[in-house]
């Protein structure tokens, strides 16, 4: 069964985003005709797990109904990412009216100075915060700021229509967007010095949106002259990547140093890409493959497996910024660095009487099991299970030359622990943040980490309350949240009416609800029953995945592209003093 797309349906998806962080060519309509006429066309279905064809539904075709795809696309995005222990029925609802009021206001705004919609610039930042799991009220903020900041509604206006508390949040986030003009020169003293005041006078919810923000706008700066991308990568560099690193968003800290390295030092940079990217395995990364490839070694070793319960490996690359700065401090070439590649294998020991004796066992039985799979640097290696640091971390510490066939590879890092001592770890986390964060008093970092959980735990509350009571029986996962919003009585099923109220609370007249419904409904009682709404979903994200593929297979000719160019860097640049680096 094949249907094939109308010319409506091919505007519809040409102008419908899958992800706020991709871009529409201005060719994607032709290119969707172009699949239409050729031999393999374009099937507005999706197959079921048993094999069947599935029809999907129309697309709605006005404007009203276009904004509830939009609407339900973004809910369900957004709810996916996030984790159910900060996805309450509360928040759910916040997040939701957040989305409505946020959506047709920011559909009807110009573009952007780097070229993107207002509403992709608030999605692309929603998105980033829901990955780093903060709660729907910093997501909403997000949203918000974005339309605040367009001058389209105040804080008194989102106070009265969203709640007091995103209100005064939002409010939080306008003075730490302002942080910067504290000081007249943004030397390493001022930076931080501004850190500690922020750590310690701020909302920590607002700095994480501040830096979500800030990220989404480096990952977009190419629009903007050379000298102002440095300017802004340079106060990236000394104040808020150290301030990510203060508040333990680790991983938005590495990708905010890589970016602002990427500007100011851009040949540096993509001497650093080149030569990884020069050892990768085809179109697999290598991290990718040694990861695989110790984890099935794990798992099958007996004598290991009769230890423990549960084997984790996680992976990860040396930031650019860290290996450039390794290689600046220490005089090393890139081939002597340790730790470009990492692993970490997270051992789960059997529950025994001696569970903490076990526990150590398996981790010298996994370091055999590495030992057989790759040469190990014996001068490299740290046994802090044997002698624990001062602060009690314990692990093993290994490198290891993973070169195979003649085909040099960089060295690789792996760390070997229990369960419980990657907990313990981990809760030294925030102290060690601190610390790279350019908070080096004990006392302070301690206070100051205290305030943090403080905050976080007071917002996680007061969000927090038991699920709806659902006497229809439906389901109610990720998916089935925007149906129980939508189904305001909570009879199990929509209304035309209920469907109305959604679309006047988006701005849009109720004719394009009965149009939508007309669509919708397929056994014409008047209402959308939750496998009718379900059919609808599985059409919108068909839609975003149809995008995203697209997008994908051009992401990789660009990089492959990239690649062909770049690699020459790596022959210029070892051409000059035998292979030093050359900072520009």
């Amino acid at each position: 069964m094949e249907l094939h797309l109308n010319d409506y349906t091919l505007h519809f998806l040409a102008n419908t985003r899958k992800s706020p962080h991709i871009h529409k060519s201005p060719n994607y309509l032709r290119r969707l005709r172009r699949r239409r006429s050729s031999p393999t066309q374009i099937s507005a279905a999706r197959v079921s797990a048993s094999g069947e064809v599935e029809a999907l539904v129309a697309a709605p075709e006005q404007p009203g109904g276009k904004m509830v795809v939009e609407l339900v696309g973004a809910f369900n995005e957004l709810t996916e990412r996030m984790d159910n222990s900060v996805l309450s029925t509360s928040s759910s609802r916040l997040l939701f009216k957040a989305l409505k009021l946020c959506i047709p206001i920011l559909q009807s705004l110009p573009l952007a100075p780097d070229g993107r919609s207002p509403l992709s610039r608030a999605l692309s930042v929603a998105v980033i915060l829901a990955d780093l799991q903060m709660d729907a009220e910093v997501i909403s903020t997000g949203l918000l700021r974005e339309v605040l900041e367009a001058g389209a509604i105040s804080i008194y206006e989102v106070r009265d229509r969203i709640g007091t508390s995103t209100a005064h949040l939002l409010h939080e986030s306008l003075r730490v967007k302002h942080m910067a003009l504290k000081v007249e020169v943004l030397d390493d003293d001022s930076a931080t010095a501004l850190r500690k005041f922020c750590l310690t006078y701020y909302d920590v919810r607002a700095l994480v949106l501040d830096l979500a923000i800030k990220l989404d706008m480096m990952r977009h700066l190419d629009y903007l002259p050379r000298y102002r991308q440095q300017m802004i990568a340079l106060e990236v560099m000394k104040l808020h990547a150290p301030l990510a690193h203060a508040i333990g968003t680790n991983l938005l800290s590495l990708e905010l140093e890589d970016l602002s390295f990427q500007y100011l030092f851009p040949y540096s940079y993509l001497y650093l890409d080149a030569w990884l990217r020069s050892h990768e395995s085809g179109n697999k990364p290598l991290i990718d493959i040694c990861k695989e490839h110790l984890l099935q070694s794990l798992k099958s070793d007996p004598l290991l497996n009769g230890m423990v319960s549960k084997i984790s490996v996680e992976g990860r690359y040396k930031s650019r910024y860290s290996t450039m700065k390794k290689l600046l401090r220490d005089g090393r070439k890139l081939e002597e660095v340790n730790d470009i590649l990492g692993l970490r294998v997270v051992l789960t020991p059997i529950s025994e009487v001696d569970e903490l004796e076990i526990g150590k066992k398996a981790c010298y039985r996994a370091r055999e099991v590495v030992q057989s799979l790759w040469e190990e640097i014996p001068s490299r290696s740290k046994d802090y299970i044997l002698r624990p640091k001062a602060n009690g971390y314990k692990s093993l510490h290994m490198a290891v030359d993973t070169s195979e066939n003649g085909r040099t590879r960089p060295l690789m890092e792996i760390q070997i622990r229990t369960a419980e001592m990657d907990i313990l770890a981990s809760g030294g986390t925030a102290a060690h943040a601190l610390y790279k964060g350019g908070v080096t008093d004990p006392e302070e970092a301690r206070h100051l980490k205290a305030i943090m959980m403080a905050a976080a735990e007071l917002a996680a509350l007061r969000l927090r309350d038991f699920p709806l009571a659902n006497p229809k029986g439906l389901e109610t996962d990720k998916r089935g949240r925007v149906f129980c919003l939508l189904d305001k009585n909570g009879d199990g099923k929509i209304s035309i009416d209920e469907l109305m109220d959604v679309m006047e609370e988006l701005g849009a007249p109720g004719d394009d609800a009965r149009e939508m419904m007309q669509l919708l409904d397929s056994n014409s009682d008047g209402f959308l029953s939750s496998d009718e709404f379900d059919l609808f979903q599985n059409q919108v994200e068909f839609i975003r995945n149809l995008e995203d593929r697209d997008d994908h297979y051009q992401t990789l000719l660009n990089d492959k592209l990239q690649m062909a160019n770049d690699t020459g860097l790596i022959q210029l640049y070892r051409n000059e003093q035998d292979g030093s680096l050359v900072t520009n």
